[in-house]
Protein backbone atom coordinates (compact mmCIF):
# COMPACT_ATOMS: atom_id res chain seq x y z
CA UNK A 1 0.00 0.00 0.00
CA UNK A 2 3.15 2.41 -0.07
CA UNK A 3 4.48 4.09 2.71
CA UNK A 4 2.58 5.89 5.36
CA UNK A 5 3.93 9.83 5.34
CA UNK A 6 4.44 11.05 8.98
CA UNK A 7 3.32 14.43 9.58
CA UNK A 8 3.96 16.65 12.66
CA UNK A 9 1.49 16.56 15.51
CA UNK A 10 -0.46 20.34 15.66
CA UNK A 11 -3.75 21.79 16.48
CA UNK A 12 -5.48 23.81 13.75
CA UNK A 13 -8.78 24.95 12.97
CA UNK A 14 -10.68 23.12 10.42
CA UNK A 15 -11.92 25.10 7.25
CA UNK A 16 -15.02 23.09 7.29
CA UNK A 17 -15.57 25.90 10.05
CA UNK A 18 -13.92 29.15 9.12
CA UNK A 19 -17.17 31.23 7.79
CA UNK A 20 -19.06 29.86 10.50
CA UNK A 21 -16.07 31.30 13.02
CA UNK A 22 -16.00 34.62 11.03
CA UNK A 23 -19.45 35.31 10.79
CA UNK A 24 -20.23 34.67 14.71
CA UNK A 25 -17.32 36.42 15.81
CA UNK A 26 -18.63 39.30 13.41
CA UNK A 27 -22.15 38.89 15.32
CA UNK A 28 -20.78 38.57 18.65
CA UNK A 29 -19.00 42.07 18.21
CA UNK A 30 -21.45 44.01 16.14
CA UNK A 31 -24.22 43.31 18.71
CA UNK A 32 -21.57 43.90 21.86
CA UNK A 33 -20.64 47.27 20.13
CA UNK A 34 -24.43 48.22 20.21
CA UNK A 35 -24.86 46.91 23.68
CA UNK A 36 -22.17 49.12 24.55
CA UNK A 37 -23.51 52.26 23.30
CA UNK A 38 -27.30 51.71 23.70
CA UNK A 39 -27.46 51.44 27.49
CA UNK A 40 -25.60 53.56 30.57
CA UNK A 41 -25.29 50.49 32.49
CA UNK A 42 -22.80 47.72 30.83
CA UNK A 43 -24.36 44.61 32.28
CA UNK A 44 -26.56 43.81 29.09
CA UNK A 45 -23.37 43.69 28.15
CA UNK A 46 -21.16 41.39 30.37
CA UNK A 47 -24.24 39.26 30.32
CA UNK A 48 -23.98 38.99 26.28
CA UNK A 49 -20.09 38.56 25.97
CA UNK A 50 -20.15 36.03 28.60
CA UNK A 51 -23.28 33.74 27.17
CA UNK A 52 -22.12 33.90 23.90
CA UNK A 53 -19.01 34.10 24.41
CA UNK A 54 -18.79 30.73 25.94
CA UNK A 55 -20.97 29.57 23.05
CA UNK A 56 -18.13 30.67 20.49
CA UNK A 57 -15.32 28.62 22.59
CA UNK A 58 -17.63 25.13 22.38
CA UNK A 59 -17.93 26.31 18.78
CA UNK A 60 -14.63 26.97 18.38
CA UNK A 61 -13.10 23.39 20.47
CA UNK A 62 -15.93 21.66 17.89
CA UNK A 63 -14.10 22.94 14.30
CA UNK A 64 -10.64 21.86 15.70
CA UNK A 65 -8.99 19.99 13.39
CA UNK A 66 -5.92 17.98 14.98
CA UNK A 67 -3.16 16.40 13.15
CA UNK A 68 -2.93 12.77 15.12
CA UNK A 69 -0.10 10.54 14.19
CA UNK A 70 -1.05 6.84 15.23
CA UNK A 71 1.89 5.90 16.95
CA UNK A 72 1.71 1.94 17.46
CA UNK A 73 5.65 0.55 16.49
CA UNK A 74 4.87 1.88 13.30
CA UNK A 75 2.84 -1.33 12.92
CA UNK A 76 -1.18 -0.78 11.30
CA UNK A 77 -1.40 -3.98 9.71
CA UNK A 78 -4.59 -5.25 11.01
CA UNK A 79 -5.09 -2.54 13.55
CA UNK A 80 -8.51 -0.73 13.90
CA UNK A 81 -8.49 3.20 14.94
CA UNK A 82 -11.86 4.92 16.24
CA UNK A 83 -12.43 7.07 13.49
CA UNK A 84 -13.98 9.72 15.83
CA UNK A 85 -13.76 11.22 19.15
CA UNK A 86 -16.66 10.65 21.35
CA UNK A 87 -18.10 7.72 23.46
CA UNK A 88 -19.02 3.87 22.51
CA UNK A 89 -22.44 3.77 22.14
CA UNK A 90 -23.22 0.74 20.60
CA UNK A 91 -20.69 -2.97 20.34
CA UNK A 92 -22.70 -5.79 19.06
CA UNK A 93 -23.27 -8.07 16.40
CA UNK A 94 -26.11 -7.12 13.84
CA UNK A 95 -27.23 -8.52 10.30
CA UNK A 96 -25.62 -5.89 7.74
CA UNK A 97 -27.33 -6.98 4.78
CA UNK A 98 -27.11 -3.75 2.65
CA UNK A 99 -23.59 -4.56 1.40
CA UNK A 100 -22.11 -7.68 3.28
CA UNK A 101 -25.16 -10.12 3.14
CA UNK A 102 -23.54 -11.38 6.74
CA UNK A 103 -23.01 -10.75 10.30
CA UNK A 104 -21.08 -8.10 11.34
CA UNK A 105 -19.73 -6.59 14.68
CA UNK A 106 -21.06 -3.28 14.85
CA UNK A 107 -19.29 -0.10 17.38
CA UNK A 108 -20.71 2.44 16.95
CA UNK A 109 -18.97 6.15 18.48
CA UNK A 110 -21.73 9.03 19.21
CA UNK A 111 -20.03 12.75 19.45
CA UNK A 112 -21.63 15.12 21.06
CA UNK A 113 -21.23 18.52 20.24
CA UNK A 114 -18.05 19.41 22.77
CA UNK A 115 -16.41 16.58 20.42
CA UNK A 116 -14.08 17.63 17.99
CA UNK A 117 -16.17 16.18 14.87
CA UNK A 118 -12.75 15.45 12.28
CA UNK A 119 -13.29 12.06 10.93
CA UNK A 120 -10.32 10.02 10.21
CA UNK A 121 -9.62 6.71 8.27
CA UNK A 122 -10.28 3.97 10.43
CA UNK A 123 -7.67 1.52 8.39
CA UNK A 124 -4.80 0.97 5.69
CA UNK A 125 -6.20 0.28 2.34
CA UNK A 126 -8.24 1.36 -0.70
CA UNK A 127 -11.21 3.15 -0.86
CA UNK A 128 -13.92 0.77 -2.47
CA UNK A 129 -17.36 2.54 -2.05
CA UNK A 130 -18.01 5.61 -0.98
CA UNK A 131 -22.02 6.06 -1.18
CA UNK A 132 -24.38 9.03 0.22
CA UNK A 133 -28.01 8.85 1.36
CA UNK A 134 -30.59 11.42 2.29
CA UNK A 135 -32.57 10.72 5.08
CA UNK A 136 -34.39 12.09 8.34
CA UNK A 137 -32.40 13.25 11.29
CA UNK A 138 -33.08 11.12 14.73
CA UNK A 139 -30.95 12.17 17.71
CA UNK A 140 -27.66 10.31 16.99
CA UNK A 141 -27.46 8.00 19.47
CA UNK A 142 -30.86 5.81 18.41
CA UNK A 143 -30.97 2.39 17.24
CA UNK A 144 -33.16 3.62 14.24
CA UNK A 145 -30.23 6.61 13.09
CA UNK A 146 -28.13 3.63 11.89
CA UNK A 147 -31.40 3.23 9.13
CA UNK A 148 -33.27 6.37 8.81
CA UNK A 149 -30.67 9.43 8.85
CA UNK A 150 -28.72 11.35 6.54
CA UNK A 151 -25.51 9.15 5.83
CA UNK A 152 -22.22 8.23 3.79
CA UNK A 153 -21.14 4.67 3.74
CA UNK A 154 -17.33 4.13 3.01
CA UNK A 155 -16.22 0.75 2.37
CA UNK A 156 -12.66 0.41 2.43
CA UNK A 157 -10.62 -2.81 1.79
CA UNK A 158 -7.16 -3.61 3.49
CA UNK A 159 -4.67 -4.82 2.08
CA UNK A 160 -5.18 -8.65 2.94
CA UNK A 161 -8.84 -8.14 1.27
CA UNK A 162 -11.14 -7.59 4.29
CA UNK A 163 -13.77 -5.20 3.64
CA UNK A 164 -14.65 -2.63 6.20
CA UNK A 165 -17.59 -0.38 6.25
CA UNK A 166 -17.42 2.90 8.33
CA UNK A 167 -20.75 5.16 7.84
CA UNK A 168 -21.15 8.58 8.63
CA UNK A 169 -24.12 9.70 10.42
CA UNK A 170 -25.94 13.04 11.06
CA UNK A 171 -27.57 13.66 14.23
CA UNK A 172 -30.68 15.75 15.40
CA UNK A 173 -28.26 18.88 15.11
CA UNK A 174 -26.08 17.57 11.86
CA UNK A 175 -26.94 19.01 8.83
CA UNK A 176 -23.90 18.69 6.53
CA UNK A 177 -22.12 15.48 6.37
CA UNK A 178 -18.80 16.00 4.27
CA UNK A 179 -16.87 13.22 2.82
CA UNK A 180 -13.49 13.46 1.75
CA UNK A 181 -12.77 9.70 0.90
CA UNK A 182 -12.85 9.07 -3.28
CA UNK A 183 -13.67 6.07 -4.77
CA UNK A 184 -10.07 4.08 -6.08
CA UNK A 185 -7.67 5.89 -4.03
CA UNK A 186 -5.44 4.36 -1.33
CA UNK A 187 -6.41 5.46 2.38
CA UNK A 188 -3.97 5.57 5.66
CA UNK A 189 -4.76 5.88 9.43
CA UNK A 190 -3.54 9.65 10.40
CA UNK A 191 -5.71 10.80 7.37
CA UNK A 192 -9.10 12.41 7.46
CA UNK A 193 -11.97 10.92 6.58
CA UNK A 194 -14.72 13.69 6.25
CA UNK A 195 -16.41 15.93 8.75
CA UNK A 196 -19.67 15.98 10.36
CA UNK A 197 -20.96 19.46 11.82
CA UNK A 198 -22.62 18.90 14.92
CA UNK A 199 -23.58 15.94 16.80
CA UNK A 200 -23.90 13.19 15.20
CA UNK A 201 -22.90 9.69 15.06
CA UNK A 202 -19.67 6.81 13.13
CA UNK A 203 -20.66 3.10 13.19
CA UNK A 204 -18.03 0.56 12.16
CA UNK A 205 -19.17 -2.89 10.53
CA UNK A 206 -16.50 -5.51 11.36
CA UNK A 207 -15.99 -9.01 10.08
CA UNK A 208 -17.33 -11.05 13.02
CA UNK A 209 -13.55 -12.75 14.13
CA UNK A 210 -12.38 -9.33 14.55
CA UNK A 211 -10.52 -9.07 18.44
CA UNK A 212 -12.49 -5.68 20.13
CA UNK A 213 -10.81 -3.77 22.44
CA UNK A 214 -13.38 -1.27 23.48
CA UNK A 215 -16.17 -1.53 25.82
CA UNK A 216 -19.53 0.24 25.93
CA UNK A 217 -19.25 4.25 27.45
CA UNK A 218 -16.19 4.25 26.51
CA UNK A 219 -14.25 7.70 25.53
CA UNK A 220 -12.94 7.28 22.25
CA UNK A 221 -9.93 9.51 20.78
CA UNK A 222 -10.13 9.76 16.85
CA UNK A 223 -6.86 8.20 15.26
CA UNK A 224 -5.71 7.25 18.83
CA UNK A 225 -7.88 4.80 20.46
CA UNK A 226 -7.72 1.18 19.01
CA UNK A 227 -11.56 -0.53 18.32
CA UNK A 228 -9.67 -3.98 17.37
CA UNK A 229 -7.43 -5.80 15.37
CA UNK A 230 -8.18 -7.69 12.23
CA UNK A 231 -7.62 -11.21 11.74
CA UNK A 232 -5.57 -12.40 9.13
CA UNK A 233 -7.31 -13.78 6.21
CA UNK A 234 -5.70 -17.59 5.86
Amino acid sequence: MGKRIKKLKKIRIHHEGTDTLIFGLMFIVAIGIILWRSFESHLPFYCFISVFGIIYLIILNFFQCPKRIFDEKDETEGIVVAPADGRIVVVQEVEEDKYFHEKRIMVSIFMSLFNVHANWFPVDGKVKLVHHKNGAYHKAWLPKASEENEMADIIITTADGQDILCRQIAGAMARRIVTYAKEGEDCFIDEHLGFIKFGSRVDLYLPLNTEINVKLHQKTTGNQTIIGRLSSVS
